[in-house]
C-alpha cells in the first residue's frame, strides 16, 4: 500500500520538479519525494532540507502548531492548489503549494510541495499534478472505507459478551488481516480518545499504514484500540512504538505527573484468539499508567504489579474504604503521600526516610497521625494490606 502512494508521490516530484510530501488529513505522513535540483548554486538542495519538512518525515507527521498555521489559509475547503507564502515566524522558512487530496468532496489529505515562487497556479503542470491528486484522493478513500469495516470487526471481536456475532467478526477479521492474524499480536488503549465529530474525518488516521506495524484500530467506550503486528512472539517493542505515536496523535504526553492520555499494552498473543482479554489487560494498563504515570505515559499489564487486581474492581473508580476516607481528604496529602511511601517500602523506616527526604522521627509522627485518623494498626499485616490497597486504588 506505502508503495502505491509512493509511485504517486514520485510522480508529482517529476512533475513539477519539486520536492512533494503525502499526508492524510490529520497531517501524519504517508509518502515523500526527493527531487535532484539542477541549480548550481543548489537552491533545490536548501529548499529540499526545509525545516519543518525535515521534521514531518523524521517524525512522520506535523506539529500541532504548523498544522493550524497551514489550516488557516483554508486547506480543508481548498478544491485547487493553494499558494502558502513563508512565515519565519512560524518557523516556515519556505513557501508552500497545497493540492488538496479530495474524494467526493471529502478531503483525505494533502500533496504539498516546496515553493521557490517560479510556478504559477495557472501552469498545465499543476493541472497535471491535480489529477494525480485525485487519483491519490480516490485510493486514500478506498483505503479509508476498507479500513473503517476492518475497525469495525476488530471493536466486535473486543466485546466481552459477543457470541455468534463475535465469533463472525473474528472470521471477518482474520480473512481482512490475512497473514497477519495468525502472527504474534497485542492490543494496545490509548485513554481518553476523542473521535472527530465531522464524518469526512476520523479521529485517527485514515491510513494504518502510517503505522506500519498497525493492523487495526477502533474506538470503543471512549478509548482507542489498536491492534498491533510485533516482530517477535514475547516482544512489545513494536506496540510501545505505536503507543507512542497514537499518543501523540491523542494530545500532549504525560510527562510523570498525570494530566494527559496514556496508553496500555497487552500480554503478546498469537492469532486473534482472547481479544476480549487482551483489550481489558490494554485498558486497566492505560488506567494504571494514569494512576502512576511513566516517564512515557505508557504501561504494560505485565509490570502492574498490585494494578493488575485493582483495575479488575469497579470500572468507574473503587469506592474508597470507610477507614481511609478522611486520610483521602486533600489536606491529608502529605499524610497520605507518607503511608503509601512507607508501604512501598515494606515498612522500612530508613528507606521510607530517605525516598521523602525526611527525618526517622517526622516519619514516625505522621505514620502515628496515618493511625488515629484510619484507626489502623501499621503493626498488623491486614491493616497494612488494606491501607495499601486503598491508596492505590485511590489513584484510579
Amino acid at each position: 500500500m506505502r508503495e502505491d502512494y509512493q509511485a504517486l508521490i514520485d510522480e508529482v516530484s517529476q512533475l513539477l520538479g519539486t520536492p512533494a510530501t503525502l499526508e492524510a488529513r490529520d497531517f501524519s505522513l504517508i509518502a515523500f519525494g526527493a527531487h535532484e535540483s539542477g541549480d548550481e548554486e543548489g537552491q533545490g538542495h536548501e529548499l529540499a532540507l526545509d525545516a519543518v519538512r525535515t521534521r514531518t518525515i523524521l517524525q512522520r507527521r506535523s506539529a500541532p502548531a504548523v498544522r493550524a498555521f497551514f489550516e488557516n489559509y483554508g486547506i480543508t475547503r481548498a478544491t485547487g492548489p493553494v499558494r502558502i507564502p513563508p512565515d519565519p515566524a512560524a518557523g516556515v522558512v519556505h513557501g508552500r503549494i497545497c493540492l488538496p487530496v479530495r474524494d467526493r468532496g471529502v478531503v483525505y489529505g494533502y500533496i504539498w510541495l516546496l515553493d521557490d515562487g517560479a510556478l504559477d497556479l495557472a501552469d498545465p503542470r499543476l493541472t497535471a499534478a491535480m489529477t494525480v491528486a485525485e487519483r491519490t484522493g480516490a485510493q486514500l478513500a478506498a483505503h479509508f472505507r476498507a479500513e473503517e469495516r476492518t475497525g469495525e470487526l476488530l471493536s466486535a471481536a473486543l466485546a466481552e459478551r459477543g457470541g455468534g456475532a463475535r465469533d463472525e467478526a473474528v472470521a471477518g477479521l482474520a480473512a481482512a488481516l490475512g497473514d497477519a492474524a495468525s502472527g504474534p499480536l497485542a492490543v494496545v488503549a490509548v485513554l481518553p480518545w476523542e473521535q472527530d465529530e465531522d464524518p469526512g474525518a476520523s479521529g485517527q488516521s485514515p491510513l494504518t499504514g502510517a503505522l506500519p506495524r498497525l493492523a487495526a484500530q477502533c474506538v470503543r467506550d471512549g478509548a482507542l484500540a489498536a491492534l498491533v503486528r510485533l516482530r517477535t512472539p514475547h516482544g512489545l517493542d513494536a506496540a510501545r512504538a505505536a503507543a507512542g505515536r497514537l499518543l501523540r496523535s491523542a494530545g500532549p504526553p504525560v510527562a510523570g505527573d498525570g494530566g494527559g492520555p496514556t496508553a496500555g499494552l497487552s500480554t503478546p498473543r498469537t492469532g486473534l484468539t482472547g481479544l476480549p482479554t487482551a483489550w481489558r489487560e490494554a485498558r486497566a494498563a492505560a488506567r494504571a499508567a494514569a494512576a502512576e504515570p511513566p516517564e512515557d505515559a505508557i504501561a504494560a499489564w505485565d509490570t502492574l504489579g498490585p494494578y493488575r487486581l485493582l483495575t479488575g474492581l469497579a470500572q468507574a473508580g473503587p469506592v474508597p474504604d470507610p477507614v481511609v476516607r478522611d486520610l483521602l481528604r486533600p489536606v491529608h496529602h502529605e499524610l497520605a503521600r507518607t503511608a503509601e511511601v512507607f508501604l512501598d517500602c515494606a515498612g522500612q523506616a530508613g528507606r521510607s526516610a530517605a525516598a521523602l527526604g525526611i527525618h526517622r522521627q517526622t516519619l514516625y509522627y505522621r505514620l502515628t497521625r496515618v493511625e488515629r485518623l484510619t484507626g489502623l494498626d501499621l503493626d498488623e499485616g491486614e491493616d497494612r494490606l488494606l491501607l495499601h490497597m486503598a491508596l492505590k486504588a485511590a489513584r484510579l
